[in-house]
C-alpha cells in the first residue's frame, strides 16, 4: 500500500477504533450498573353538577381551571424546588457521588452545588407529558433499585403535596372572594334600605304608591259620579221640558264634577305637598321613591346571589377538587437497565465513523485541488 493508504488506515485506527475501544472498555469495565424505576400519574379534577346547576352556575365562582395542571406539574418535577425536596428526603448528593472516583462519567462530584445537582437531575430522570390526556410518565435511574424506588416515591409524594397546595390556594381564594362580594352586597343593601328609611322620615310618607293609589280611587269615584250625572241629565231631557229646573241643576253638577276631575289630573303633575323638608313636588317624590325601591330590590337580589356563592364555595372547600391519580405506582427493579451500553456504543461508533469519513473526504478534496 502507498503512504496515503497507510495514513488513512492509521487515522481510522486513531479516530475510530481507539476511541470506540476506550468507550467500550469504560462501559463494561468501569461504569457502574444503574437501576430504573417507573411511575405514572395524572391530575384529575372532581366533576360535580346537580346543586351547582340549580344555583345557576354560581359554582364557577368557587372553582378553578385545571386545564394547565399537567403542565404545571411537569415543570414542577423538573424544577429546582423538586430537586431540593428530593435531596432532603432521599439524599441525591450522597448517593450519586459515592462512585465519583471510580465512575466519574455517570457520577456526581461530591462538592456539587444545587445548580449542579439540578443539571444532574435532568440526567437521571426522564419526564414525558401527554398534552392531550394529561398523563405524566416519570423514569428514574440510580445505582441501586431501592434508591430509584425512593426517588420515584418522593416525586409522587411531593407532586401530591403540590396539588394539595394548589387546592388550598384555590379554596382560600374562592372563599376570600366570595366573602368580599358578600360584604360588599351587604353594605349595598344596608345603604339602599337606609336611603329608603331617610326618604320616609323626610317626607312623612310611608309609601307614595299607596298614596297615589288613593288619589286614583278619588279619580275613579269622580268619573263614576260624572257618568251617573250624565245619565240623569239625558233622562230628564227625554221626559221633561227644557225649562225644568232639575235640568239646570244636573248641568251645574256635571260642570262641577268635570272641573274637579280636571283639577285632580293637573294635581298629579303640578301639586306640591308639605313634607319635613318643606314644599316638594309630588311627581318628583314618586320618581325618587321608585328609584330607591329599584336600588333596594337590586341590592337584595345581589345579596341573595352572593350568599349562594358563599355556600357553594364553602361546600367545595370541604372536599378535594383536584387530586393526583397514580395509574402506575413506583416500580422496584430487579435487574440493571442502565447505562444502555449497546446503545451508547452503537451511537458512538456511528458518530466516530461519520466524523472520520468527513475528515477523509476533506483530506482527499484538499489533496486533489493541490
Amino acid at each position: 500500500m502507498s503512504t496515503r493508504h497507510w495514513v488513512i488506515v492509521a487515522s481510522f485506527f486513531l479516530l475510530v477504533v481507539l476511541p470506540l475501544g476506550g468507550i467500550t472498555g469504560y462501559l463494561w469495565g468501569v461504569a457502574k450498573d444503574q437501576y430504573g424505576s417507573v411511575t405514572g400519574f395524572t391530575v384529575r379534577q372532581e366533576e360535580s353538577a346537580g346543586a351547582q346547576e340549580i344555583l345557576g352556575g354560581l359554582a364557577q365562582l368557587a372553582g378553578g381551571n385545571s386545564s394547565g395542571d399537567g403542565e404545571i406539574l411537569y415543570q414542577f418535577i423538573l424544577s429546582q424546588s423538586m430537586v431540593r425536596l428530593v435531596e432532603d428526603s432521599v439524599g441525591l448528593r450522597a448517593h450519586f457521588s459515592q462512585y465519583w472516583e471510580e465512575d466519574p462519567v455517570f457520577s456526581l462530584w461530591p462538592d456539587a452545588t444545587i445548580e449542579d445537582l439540578e443539571w444532574f437531575w435532568s440526567r437521571i430522570i426522564r419526564v414525558s407529558l401527554d398534552s392531550t390526556s394529561g398523563l405524566i410518565d416519570v423514569r428514574v435511574q440510580a445505582f441501586d433499585p431501592e434508591t430509584a424506588y425512593a426517588i420515584s416515591s418522593s416525586i409522587v409524594a411531593h407532586s401530591q403535596a403540590m396539588i394539595n397546595a394548589l387546592n388550598d390556594q384555590a379554596r382560600d381564594d374562592a372563599m376570600r372572594y366570595a366573602r368580599e362580594d358578600l360584604e360588599a352586597s351587604v353594605e349595598r343593601l344596608k345603604q339602599a334600605r337606609e336611603a329608603l328609611t331617610a326618604f320616609r322620615t323626610r317626607t312623612r310618607i310611608v309609601d307614595p304608591a299607596s298614596d297615589l293609589q288613593g288619589r286614583m280611587g278619588v279619580m275613579s269615584n269622580l268619573q263614576q259620579q260624572l257618568a251617573e250625572a250624565l245619565i240623569e241629565h239625558d233622562l230628564l231631557k227625554s221626559t221633561t221640558s227644557a225649562s225644568d229646573p232639575r235640568i239646570s241643576q244636573v248641568q251645574r253638577r256635571i260642570a262641577a264634577i268635570q272641573d274637579r276631575i280636571k283639577l285632580e289630573r293637573e294635581a298629579f303633575a303640578t301639586e306640591s305637598i308639605e313634607t319635613g323638608a318643606g314644599q316638594e313636588d309630588y311627581p318628583d317624590l314618586i320618581a325618587e321613591y321608585e328609584g330607591l325601591v329599584v336600588d333596594r330590590e337590586y341590592a337584595e337580589g345581589t345579596y341573595r346571589a352572593t350568599l349562594a356563592a358563599v355556600d357553594v364555595a364553602r361546600a367545595k372547600a370541604q372536599r378535594q377538587s383536584r387530586y393526583l391519580a397514580t395509574f402506575v405506582p413506583p416500580t422496584l427493579a430487579e435487574s440493571s437497565e442502565y447505562p444502555k451500553r449497546f446503545t451508547i456504543v452503537a451511537l458512538a461508533a456511528l458518530c466516530l465513523l461519520l466524523s472520520w469519513s468527513i475528515l477523509t473526504l476533506v483530506y482527499y478534496s484538499i489533496r486533489d485541488r493541490s
